[in-house]
């Protein structure tokens, strides 16, 4: 299992035997996401962070069941893109089961602070990127993210700290789950 995550720090309380930081944005996960699959093919890919959210609190556990890339989203549009991805189905039960606390929802990818609000309840700035990698691959992926803030939160008032001690015991119990 490659754990990913877009900072160091989202990695510190996280032991996992792979890893990778793939720096902030959907262009640098895909592209670190892509290079690291072409040297190493992990039997899956899990894609860790922190993420803002419409309602939930901060410190809850989200699990990706739709990743949709706000930036590209247009619905008058009628050009063919990708701007959708599931996660692994086996993957995304397997956490369910692993994190029964846990919210399913689809999660925002957008290279800003706030460019995903109106798609999604939860966003944050890779998980497309790094489930695009993956699939590209046939590498299967899941996104895992934990809640800092509300949307409407100044950023002094994330709860970054509870959050990566939340994020931390959640991949914990998943990666001990899935044997990785």
């Amino acid at each position: 299992m490659l754990v990913v995550a877009a900072t160091r720090l989202e990695l510190e309380r996280i032991e996992a035997a792979e890893s990778l930081v793939c720096g902030i944005g959907p262009v640098e996960a895909t592209l670190a996401t892509a290079r690291a699959l072409e040297v190493a093919r992990p039997d899956a890919v899990l894609n860790v962070g922190i993420a803002g959210a419409r309602a939930l609190e901060p410190g809850s556990i989200v699990i990706g069941s739709e990743s949709i890339y706000c930036d590209l989203a247009d619905p008058s549009s009628t050009i063919r893109r990708v701007d959708r991805l599931k996660p692994d189905e086996a993957l995304l039960d397997l956490a369910g089961r692993a994190l029964p606390a846990a919210h399913r929802r689809p999660i925002a990818t957008s290279a800003r602070v706030g460019g995903g609000q109106a798609y999604c309840d939860v966003e944050a700035m890779e998980g497309f990127g790094v489930l695009r990698a993956a699939a590209e691959s046939g590498v299967p992926a899941l996104e895992l993210r934990a809640i800092s803030n509300r949307f409407d939160d100044e950023r002094s008032a994330w709860r970054v700290e509870s959050a990566l001690a939340s994020l931390a015991e959640a991949v914990a119990t998943l990666l001990g789950v899935l044997g990785a």
